[in-house]
């Protein structure tokens, strides 16, 4: 049956608008913890006391910053595609955590899970034919979905 063949000749542009779209606003929402140096590190990292980890909270914020910042330039460009992804899965993770424990709730923490979801299935449909992973690797055109 024709019209119900798993065919979709716009998937790689469909994941490049959704590389470029979570990208960027990823970038915006961390630019103003990778801008705001240690004291915002910190108070990001003492999230991880949520986990037992109490010391390393001004590296652990900071690695936050970066995954969200750097993270979010990458995924739009498709370079270090899954890397970047793992990055961001465990930040969050540990926002997802964060916010629970915080009392929020689904409420809070579920903007959190959503993009652990997302990241996570990023992290095995691959960047897509338009990345530069794809321009170095040459993975995405030989791993087609149809």
């Amino acid at each position: 049956m024709a019209p119900l063949r798993n065919y979709y000749p716009y998937q790689h542009a469909g994941l490049l608008l959704l590389r470029i779209g979570i990208g960027f606003m990823f970038i915006l929402h961390g630019w103003p913890k990778i801008t705001g140096g240690k004291e915002m590190w910190a108070m990001v990292g003492a999230a991880m006391a949520n986990v037992g980890i109490t010391s390393g909270a001004t590296f652990f914020g900071f690695m936050a910053a970066f995954a969200e910042t750097v993270g979010g330039l990458f995924l739009m460009l498709g370079l270090l595609f899954r890397p970047i992804l793992v990055l961001l899965f465990i930040t969050m993770v540990m926002a997802s955590i964060h916010h629970f424990t915080a009392g929020e709730g689904i409420n809070g923490a579920s903007h959190a899970l959503e993009m652990a979801i997302l990241f996570l299935s990023l992290f095995f449909i691959g960047p897509g034919r338009y990345s530069l992973d794809e321009k170095l690797l040459g993975n995405a055109s030989k791993n087609r979905l149809y």
